[in-house]
């Protein structure tokens, strides 16, 4: 394929990504043509070329020459273009990561000063504002940071296709590492060749539907790419950088205060396939993972300290360690190190086969008891590191010694904790089920909410369990009895850290919080005896109603005396997560925003009052449409107070793979979680000084329109519902072979009932982005209508002074830059109304051109992205590769959407659909 043509206003320090673009298309051009003919690839390219007169200037010409080579071809052909395209947004995404790693060496290497998102910046930045050291050890000290991975249907990338990603990455990173031999030249360019070669004839889509397990095993994939090696490193070099920054700096090992959390195999809002005993192999998997790893790097670790009492001295503690090992070699008598390492590793051997069945892939030298618990584990490990460091040698303590002990404090025997998540009404059925066999008296669903709370609170005041053995209940309570009893003994077996939390979707009121407290007691997880409560309830207030009423819910609950017992034991922490998806698709963009702004500051006020500490759990998606975009800014854009050295963030869909399948890019994006935490902990530039309150008042007549002009479109709209099911392509991506989940919450085209992630990941792939902007351009005119003298600069004040503003224009910006309305105008022509498709899609374009340029006004931005030109130039790069992909999809949505249930017979229509599902979301990258 042809190279990527850069602008000639291009910075010099963007030729070597350039450069590999050029090499990884020149490479890809070749592939196609030895294994396509020569014929396909002349296609491939006259359909860019033709696309690009297209999107320049919308050329009719250029549509009808499109649309005829498009339907000239056959589906066959139709494939290998879309494949051809899709592996070049594949290429160019690895040529850009490479590229932002390059970057990032040559500004550490250049001495300049520490970049933003970066914990040296954050450090630097706590120096200069006289934070001390007794303040940052104090928020290390309860720090919690937390992304927690999720499973859900727009990951469109296979493992398959990872794990050669990864090959090239690294290979393009070798040529970085400085003048090669001709020799090394020729096989680091054959490894390319080869890698992309085999991305060639690798197959980008599943051919069966996703199991939870296979979700389970995917996210799995993370912890090898990134997590277990990259995690460790990180500690580790912030702790030097401390030591260096501070002399007064005491603290010798950190807190593990940056944690994985996981919904892979516990959520089950929605997914019926969340069962007990998936919950239970989950667990299993993610066990078997950890102590694999720490089996591994022991057997490395023995080999590293060879280290002979004939040189050096030990320690008591660790030459009783190697007494009691099952090690009795000669050849290791006096090398006590590894003495102690054979025997550490035997009770991790037996621990693996005690918890998991697994096997250790090395067989131990002798039999030894398990551990009882990772602690053990770690307490033998720093025996070793105390040894080492008292003896002189220190420095062999800071390699994998260090990397391990840290490992095994993050990761424990249980790698991840797992969440629970389920529907609020599933456990309004659950209780009242179990209620009405204990007392047939009672209808609790009839009860109103003041009753069901005096009921509930009578529950967790008896230590008398409700459910019954006797009783047959349903299936559901059956299976969510289960649930909850498993979760109850993985934590036995696996430590408290393996399921810590338990969120419940769609709260709307206190009796949804107690009703779950009630359940938990029916595990063991809640004890009225003892005042315990094992887990955090989490409320998740995602509808804008639910969103409004969340400081009131909160307020009312923690004036329970019944429930704050039970807080106390789990340290005053209450968590609140806030749902990002459904408030857009509920209320649009910016009233969404806007909305979870306000509730953060309600919340803020109503936990101060009562004593208790707040932890916010983020529900952000992928996409801006879903809470999405960069998440240093969107941690700093939150109000004075909402981060308290504590944050949780779901990290979902296709962003997973693009944030953490790379070691060292997943290794800068834990670390900006951290230093964002850290700065809007202690120097939040707002925290002293509020929001003015002429912006709040501001923002809240600017949500009202948007509000009304969003509703007006997507629920009031007759008609509207079938425009969005014939312009994009949800119905296909329902029957995609790319999540466990079903698309709708129920057997309906109802947007109602429709999730909120396939909503957005549709309209990404048709390029208008709807859920990321609409509304915008109608409230800030119905504003200015209003405020026609000052109106543009109080907004224009709002941008340069108020980083929520700021924030929340700068992702619209960049949502915008990735639509395109020529191209979703074809979209729109596959609605089979013309009246319809005229009436809704005049209205999106209205609607798309105002909110652009109310952007640029108050931006004072010439052009889209004028702020922020890497990212504008890598949209508009990838344009040329991306375009053909929606051409190919509207051709082939006709061919699909025409035919009779049995014309295609082969299913190459139906696949080269989700083959171009999958490359357009390659090239948007954060779409769902």
């Amino acid at each position: 394929m042809s190279a990527i043509v850069l602008t000639q206003d291009e910075s010099e320090k963007d030729h070597p990504l350039r450069d590999d673009i050029r090499l990884l298309g020149r490479i890809l051009g070749d592939t196609v043509r030895r294994q396509e003919g020569e014929a396909v690839f002349d296609i491939v390219e006259r359909i860019r070329q033709t696309s690009i007169r297209f999107h320049r200037d919308e050329d009719q010409g250029a549509r009808r020459e499109l649309e005829g080579i498009l339907n000239s071809l056959s589906p066959p052909q139709t494939a290998r273009v879309v494949r051809a395209y899709s592996f070049f947004s594949h290429l160019s995404n690895i040529a850009e990561d490479q590229h932002h790693i390059r970057r990032t060496r040559a500004h550490a290497l250049a001495g300049s000063a520490p970049r933003d998102g970066t914990m040296a910046h954050a450090l630097d930045e706590a120096r200069k504002a006289g934070v001390t050291t007794q303040q940052l050890q104090d928020f290390f000290a309860t720090a919690l940071v937390s992304p927690v991975l999720t499973a859900h249907p727009t990951e469109v990338q296979r493992k398959s296709i990872l794990t050669v990603q990864m090959d090239l990455a690294r290979l393009l990173a070798e040529r970085e590492r400085g003048p090669m031999t001709e020799e090394e030249e020729q096989a680091n360019l054959e490894g390319l060749e080869r890698s992309v070669l085999t991305l060639w004839q690798t197959s980008i889509l599943r051919w069966t539907k996703l199991a939870v397990i296979d979700e389970v095993a995917n996210g799995l994939t993370f912890y090898d790419y990134t997590f277990l090696r990259e995690m460790p490193r990180f500690y580790a070099a912030l702790e030097d950088q401390l030591r260096k920054m501070d002399p007064a700096w005491t603290t010798t090992e950190l807190p593990s205060f940056v944690r994985m959390g996981s919904w892979i195999g516990g959520d089950r809002d929605g997914n019926p396939f969340v069962t007990a005993p998936v919950l239970q192999q989950a667990l299993r998997m993610q066990s078997t993972r950890a102590l694999r790893f720490y089996l591994d790097e022991l057997h490395s670790l023995g080999a590293e300290l060879s280290l002979s009492t004939r040189v050096i001295a030990v320690s008591e503690p660790l030459r009783q360690l190697a007494e009691r090992s099952p090690d009795t070699s000669p050849h290791r008598s006096l090398e006590p190190y590894r003495r102690a390492i054979s025997g550490i590793y035997a009770r991790l051997a037996a621990t693996a086969k005690q918890l998991d069945g697994h096997e250790a892939a090395r067989h131990a030298l002798g039999d030894a008891p398990a551990y009882a618990n990772a602690a053990e584990l770690r307490a033998d490990l720093d025996i070793l590191d105390r040894s080492l460091t008292v003896n002189g040698s220190a420095a062999l303590a800071k390699g994998r010694l260090r990397s391990l002990r840290r490992a095994v404090d993050l990761f424990g025997f249980h790698l991840a904790s797992v969440d629970l998540r389920q529907n609020s009404d599933v456990h309004e059925r659950t209780v009242a089920e179990l209620l009405a066999f204990a007392d047939p008296s009672v209808d609790y669903k009839a009860l109103p909410e003041d009753e069901r709370i005096e009921r509930l609170l009578g529950e967790l005041e008896s230590n008398r369990p409700l459910a019954s053995p006797y009783a047959d209940y349903s299936e559901e309570t059956k299976s969510e009895l289960a649930i909850l009893r498993t979760a109850a003994d993985c934590r036995a077996r696996l430590g408290a850290d393996a399921v810590v939390n338990c969120v419940i979707s769609k709260t709307d009121g206190v009796s949804d919080i107690l009703e779950v407290a009630v359940l938990l007691k029916e595990a063991g997880l809640l004890r009225p005896k003892d005042g315990a409560l094992d887990l955090n309830i989490a409320p998740l207030f995602e509808t804008i109603g639910d969103l409004r009423n969340s400081a009131a819910t909160m307020d009312r609950l923690l004036s329970l005396p019944v429930y704050r017992r039970f807080l106390e034991s789990r340290g005053g922490l209450q968590e609140v997560m806030l749902g990002y998806s459904d408030s857009n698709k509920d209320g649009g963009f910016l009233t969404s925003g806007w909305e979870l702004y306000k509730a953060e500051i309600a919340l803020v006020e109503v936990f101060a009052r009562h004593k208790v500490r707040l932890r916010l759990f983020h529900g952000r998606g992928g996409s801006v449409g879903r809470g999405g975009g960069p998440s240093y800014q969107a941690i700093l854009a939150q109000p004075a107070g909402a981060v308290q050295g504590a944050i949780r963030i779901t990290e979902q869909g296709e962003v997973i793979a693009g944030k953490y399948s790379n070691p060292e890019v997943g290794r800068r994006n834990l670390e900006t979680l951290a230093a964002a935490t850290l700065e809007a902990t202690l120097l939040h530039p707002e925290a002293a000084a509020p929001c003015e309150e002429v912006f709040l008042a501001t923002m809240e007549e600017l949500s009202a329109h948007a509000f009304k002009a969003y509703r007006g479109l997507v629920y009031e709209t007759e008609g509207f519902e079938t425009y969005f099911w014939e312009s994009t392509v949800i119905g296909e991506i329902a029957n995609l072979n790319i999540g466990s989940r079903p698309a709708s919450r129920k057997k309906s085209t109802s947007i109602e009932d429709l999730r909120a992630i396939p909503w957005v990941f549709s309209w990404s792939q048709c390029r208008l982005m709807l859920p990321g902007w609409y509304g915008f351009g109608s409230a800030v005119k119905a504003w200015l209508a209003d405020h026609p003298e000052s109106g543009l600069e109080r907004l224009r004040a709002m941008h340069r002074d108020w980083g929520f503003f700021r924030t929340l224009l700068s992702n619209m910006d960049m949502v915008l830059a990735k639509s395109n309305i020529a191209i979703a105008s074809r979209y729109a022509e596959l609605v089979s109304d013309p009246a319809l498709r005229e009436a809704i899609f005049t209205r999106i374009r209205a609607e798309w051109q105002d909110s652009i340029e109310a952007l640029l006004a108050i931006s004072g931005q010439q052009a889209l992205l004028e702020g922020n030109p890497l990212l504008a130039r890598s949209i508009r790069n990838r344009f040329p590769y991306l375009d053909p992909l929606n051409h190919v999809q509207v051709e082939l949505l006709k061919r699909h959407r025409g035919n009779t249930p049995d014309t295609d017979t082969d299913g190459q229509i139906a696949r080269g659909i989700h083959l171009t599902i999958n490359g357009i979301a390659a090239g948007l990258r954060n779409s769902g």
